[in-house]
């Protein structure tokens, strides 16, 4: 087939094609499905870029206890590793089991029922949107490490990415895949080398030495429970490695096929990289003696505090590694920055794919299914982008503020799901003991893509999601602790109202659903079929109505003009009598200068007087060529449209009529803006037929 036959026809196209691209035919969405190496930087963005930033800290509430508490640090990493692979291992098992694209809001909605479904919704749609929030923000304060003269800008930065961001994504999956595949694997290879490099230093007897590993610590005083709480405040700061892990099980209906089997892959592969990262950059960290600090001017020796920013830690084992200020270090750090600003591309894929589930089954607008003109769910995307920029400026972008507000969502939703998952396996090993019982009314779409478990298989899925919902279960209660009263509260207050507002939409969708459905008493019939031409002057569009509703041939048909000038009535009717119009005018007199109510009134009297008959209103509407022109025309015909169809037994039928702008001619639009000479051709008169001469029916 030829491109020509995929070219959008002319009028599809619009000014906002210019950044998003032409729109695609349905047909190439498959063409919009990933391959495994792009869903990579796509979908695991997100975890793999929170090595940048999850050391940093982790180590940083460890300082709060002083140098001695770096000790603890291995122990701490190690345990976030544990609880890492647990996570992978139990959203394998969910991927294969539902591949819908739901994941933990569609096995807790399913399993747990419909309210720990929208907890679970809920707390994803807050992860996703501090997702963008935090991983923009990181990204710009490593921009602002290697260029601290942008310190000033840091919220405007932050802003500007997220639009840049929601445009790339606005262009499709495909390309945005593409987009970033490149800064992801960079940032991969980058920091994989940069690891390398300084453990072989430091095997070699040259360990690298960061800027900080001067200062000292003003340590606070602990009692043992202080202790115990800051041990457990770290891990839970060190957990925000684990952010994202679930995208990939809400993304799986975006891979190509086998769609099950790519997703696992790219899960396994998106957690072993995650994995070495992480432990080397934490211990490289160690080994260099980054002293990173909550409050900078608590470090001793460093007099600069109050005026320059601490810079990141992975920018001070950069330049330990490679040197201040070299070509290694500037890669490093534009890498950071980059996969970090894109990390927030896990829930731009995310947050519209959830969306569209929800929407699906009742919980959202329905907007949020409706696929824009590049296939994806563009209603979603803008959203993000709207939510996340209005956090940003709130909190000024400010990194260590955010952080606090993030991975609460997270581990909601992983204890959830792997506790759905955990129900799901013990049904499934109940259908295996009674192979009678029925399967579930509604599978798992896609399920069909994996051939079916064995007992030993489901035992050991079971194990694992068992295992899984234990510990996360245990960290979300260590998260909710430690973070509650540093800005987590703020979590809290805003998935109730989210829960609610799902649950609002459920019940309206019902009831407007239950109101329209077809029942045996209400019954429709007509018995009779009124026309009112509505008319103001004498004027070409009022006669195009007048010639539409002839032509229609009504049982019968008058015009009504409402009367608030009476200079103007008696030109009407001057003119109504000079064009040899034969349909009866009717004057409606409105002391109030109010259009609507004497028509209304009218009509309902008439109704009453011919009984169930329809009435049908023409009116007249200017189409326009300029976004300027809309506030110039139709305003009193809007106002009288919307208060007409909260009318009983009445129609309103629109007849267009096309201004000069509305074309284009010479390739621009012909009429200029207010006080312009006109441009294009002129407005010139239309031959037309007399209305009594224009329709065979004789006029009424």
């Amino acid at each position: 087939m030829t491109n020509e036959a995929h070219t959008p026809p002319a009028e599809l196209k619009s000014p906002k094609h210019w950044i998003i691209g032409d729109p695609l035919p349905t047909e190439h969405l498959e063409g919009q499905l990933l391959p495994k190496r792009f869903a990579l930087p796509i979908f695991a963005s997100d975890p793999l870029s929170s090595v940048a930033y999850a050391p940093q800290e982790l180590l940083m509430i460890l300082m709060v206890g002083g140098l001695a508490f770096l000790s603890f640090a291995p122990w701490v990493a190690l345990a976030v590793i544990v609880l890492l692979v647990t996570v992978v291992a139990s959203y394998r098992q969910l991927i294969r089991a539902y591949p819908s694209g739901g994941g933990d809001y569609e096995v807790a909605h399913r399993n747990l029922g419909e309210k720990s479904g929208l907890v679970v919704a809920s707390a994803l749609l807050v992860d996703y949107v501090m997702t963008v929030v935090v991983s923009v923000a990181s990204g710009v304060d490593n921009i602002i490490s290697a260029i601290p003269e942008l310190n000033p800008f840091r919220v405007e930065l932050a802003i500007v990415f997220v639009i840049i961001l929601a445009a790339v994504n606005l262009r499709g999956v495909s390309e945005s895949s593409k987009a970033f595949a490149v800064p992801t694997y960079l940032f991969i290879g980058s920091v994989f080398v940069m690891v390398v490099v300084g453990l072989t230093r430091t095997l070699l007897g040259d360990p690298p030495v960061a800027e900080s590993a001067t200062f000292g610590v003003e340590a606070e005083s602990l009692t043992q429970a202080g202790i115990i709480l800051l041990l457990l405040r770290s891990f839970a700061s060190g957990c925000s490695a684990l952010t994202g892990v679930e995208a990939i099980s809400n993304g799986v209906p975006a891979f190509r096929l086998p769609k099950v089997k790519n997703a696992q892959m790219t899960l396994v592969l998106m957690g072993g990289i995650a994995i070495v990262l992480f432990a080397g950059l934490t211990a490289l960290a160690l080994i260099s003696q980054v002293h990173y600090a909550e409050d900078p001017c608590s470090l001793i020796g460093w007099t600069e505090c109050a005026t320059e920013p601490q810079r990141s830690l992975i920018a001070q084992v950069a330049a330990a590694t490679f040197g201040d200020a070299t070509v290694f270090f500037y890669v490093i750090q534009a890498a950071t920055a980059l996969v970090l600003l894109l990390a927030a591309n896990t829930a731009f894929n995310g947050f519209p794919l959830l969306g569209s589930v929800l929407a699906r089954d009742g919980y959202a607008p329905k907007s949020l299914s409706t696929r824009g003109d590049r296939l994806i769910y563009s209603n979603g995307v803008v959203i993000l982008a709207l939510a996340a920029s209005l956090i940003l400026l709130i909190f000024q972008a400010n990194l260590t503020v955010l952080i606090q507000l993030y991975i609460i969502g997270v581990f909601v939703s992983f204890t959830l799901g792997q506790t759905g998952m955990v129900r799901h396996w013990l049904r499934e090993l109940s259908r295996l003991r009674h192979p009678a019982k029925k399967a579930p009314k509604r599978a798992p779409k896609g399920a069909d893509e994996t051939a079916p478990l064995t007992r030993g298989a489901i035992l050991r899925a079971l194990v694992i999601n068992a295992i899984g919902a234990a510990m996360t279960a245990v960290v979300l209660i260590v998260v909710t602790i430690t973070k509650f009263t540093h800005g987590a509260w703020i979590v809290f207050l805003l998935m109730p109202i989210l829960f609610f507002l799902m649950m609002g939409v459920n019940r309206y969708y019902r009831d407007v659903e239950k109101e329209i459905e077809v029942d045996p008493t209400t019954t429709f019939g007509a018995t009779g079929d009124h026309a009112i031409v509505l008319v103001g002057r004498m004027q070409k569009p009022t006669l195009k109505a007048l010639d539409y509703a002839i032509a229609a041939r009504h049982d019968s048909l008058e015009a009504v003009h409402v009367s608030l000038d009476e200079e103007q009535t008696k030109q009407l009717k001057k003119d109504w009598v000079k064009q040899n119009i034969h349909v009866k005018l009717r004057i409606l007199s409105s002391p109030y200068r109010d259009l609507s109510h004497p028509l209304i009134t009218y009509i309902k009297s008439r109704r009453e007087e011919h009984g169930a008959e329809v009435v049908t209103v023409y009116m007249p509407q200017y189409i326009v060529g300029h976004w300027w022109e809309t506030f110039l025309h139709n305003h009193k015909a809007r106002r009288i449209r919307q208060k007409l169809l909260l009318v009983h037994g009445v129609t309103v039928a629109l007849v267009p009529w096309l201004l000069d702008s509305s074309d284009l001619i010479y390739g621009r639009r012909s009429r200029p803006l207010p006080g312009q000479d006109r441009r294009g051709e002129p407005v010139r008169p239309v031959p037309r037929r007399p209305l009594a001469e224009s329709n065979e029916k004789p006029r009424r």
